[in-house]
């Protein structure tokens, strides 16, 4: 395998995608050489990548609703610290699984254990440190360990339409977020969260564990051979920085409005309802956004001209139509969109890796990286949105005043994210590298 680096930065292969995969295959097939599924088609494939969208919503956290935990200013630490450690043990999992690939199909049934038995500690819990342990540092590193051996084989079936695979795949959360919110809050407010969460176990444990004896990778693993070293050379890579500043930004901003759109609609004098249904609406269009984004990633489109579609528009959303909604109708305009252009973002990451380098041992830990990235602006939504609300309320004002400071943080990330592309090309142009 033969890899050259461009002048605008990016590794390129001489060789077809193909040849790549072969040459990675070549020192993990078995000494009978076995019959291989063929890539990007067929039923095997779609298979695994069907099995991999049920299984990659990670549920979200609404117990503020409830009598026991309304009072406590600090249960949302729960649903950020599950997502956290999803986020952020990214490049922890990637060499470790890289490494123990023959093990791939036990980590799953052991993270999926780890979930299932989450769920059910969870119910048991009376405070908030209990729903910690359980449903924020259990579930989180269940999902953790569940999750990317999984993206590791959908990685040896999906090449040249890796995009539209990652695309489907993010798009799952956005499809269960439409629909799952209103079911769990109607089992809640109907039975408690004791009895939700030993039926969500129950439901997760009857749908999903039939399907995981089906996962299986593509590619067969000797158990003489070690795996080849990872190559970190993208590190050197300036574009591997710019993507990484622009993903970092974008991550930073993208989690406020599935937080502080239903306040923001209560505000101006809208129902629980109608806060409900624009959550739903931001979930519907981020299944479209995913989808077409990751599918556009694959064709002849260049992916920075992507980006910065994708992140412009979600940054006009936010500081036109959220930072001046007064009524329903704009922010149903502004959840479309948002939904649609900033979840859009996610979906290019495969793209994004193998954009940095062609290398298939260096791409799932450039993923990685991005996930990390976002997993910053996740675990800081929190402390950040703190300092960013103003206490007075004042409906004729941008952002309704309180929440204008947040309004134009996100658009401003958003922003960034989307610049910091443009002025990649803009310094190539003025000081040409090579």
């Amino acid at each position: 395998m033969v890899s050259t680096t461009s002048n605008d930065g990016r590794s390129s292969m001489r060789s077809p995608s193909h040849e790549i995969e072969m040459n990675e295959l070549q020192g993990r097939v078995e000494s009978n050489n076995q019959q291989l599924e063929p890539t990007d088609q067929g039923p095997a494939a779609w298979r695994l990548l069907c099995i991999a969208f049920v299984l990659s919503p990670c549920y979200g956290n609404y117990y503020s609703k409830l009598p026991e935990f309304s009072e406590n200013h600090y249960i949302s630490v729960v649903g950020t610290v599950a997502s956290g450690i999803s986020y952020l043990g990214a490049p922890l999992t990637a060499p470790f699984i890289k490494r123990y690939q023959r093990f791939q199909r036990q980590m799953i049934w052991f993270g999926w254990s780890i979930c299932i038995v989450a769920l059910i500690a969870g119910s048991f819990a009376s405070t908030l440190e209990t729903l910690i342990l359980t449903q924020g540092v259990a579930y989180g590193l269940g999902f953790l360990i569940l999750y990317y051996p999984i993206l590791s084989m959908v990685d040896e079936y999906w090449i040249s339409r890796r995009g539209m695979a990652y695309g489907m795949l993010c798009s799952a959360s956005g499809l269960s977020g439409a629909a799952f919110p209103f079911v769990l809050e109607k089992l809640l407010n109907t039975y408690g969260y004791r009895t939700t969460l030993r039926a969500t176990a129950l439901a997760l444990f009857v749908v999903t564990s039939p399907l995981l004896p089906f996962l299986k990778g593509r590619l067969p693993v000797s158990r003489h051979i070690t795996a080849a070293r990872a190559d970190w050379s993208f590190l050197r890579n300036p574009l591997f920085w710019m993507y990484t500043i622009s993903n970092v930004a974008q991550g930073l901003g993208y989690f406020y409005p599935s937080l502080y759109l239903p306040s923001y609609a209560t505000a101006i004098g809208l129902s629980s309802v109608e806060g409900a249904l624009l959550l739903a609406l931001v979930s519907i269009s981020q299944v479209m956004g995913q989808f077409t984004f990751g599918f556009l990633s694959d064709r002849k489109f260049s992916i920075d001209i992507l980006i910065t579609l994708a992140s412009v528009i979600a940054a006009i959303a936010s500081l036109a139509l959220w930072g001046l909604a007064h009524s329903l109708a704009p922010l149903i305009g502004f959840a479309l969109i948002y939904g649609f252009f900033g979840a859009g973002y996610t979906a290019m990451w495969a793209r994004m890796s193998t954009s940095v380098s062609a290398d298939p041992t260096a791409t799932p830990i450039i993923f990685s990286l991005f996930c990390f990235g976002k997993g910053i602006g996740n675990v800081l939504t929190g402390p950040l949105s703190g300092n960013l609300l103003f206490p007075r309320l004042e409906l004729e004002s941008y952002g309704l005043r309180k929440y204008m400071a947040l309004v134009i943080f996100t658009g401003g990330c958003m922003a960034l994210s989307g610049m910091s592309i443009c002025s990649w090309h803009l310094g190539k142009r003025i000081l040409p590298l090579g």
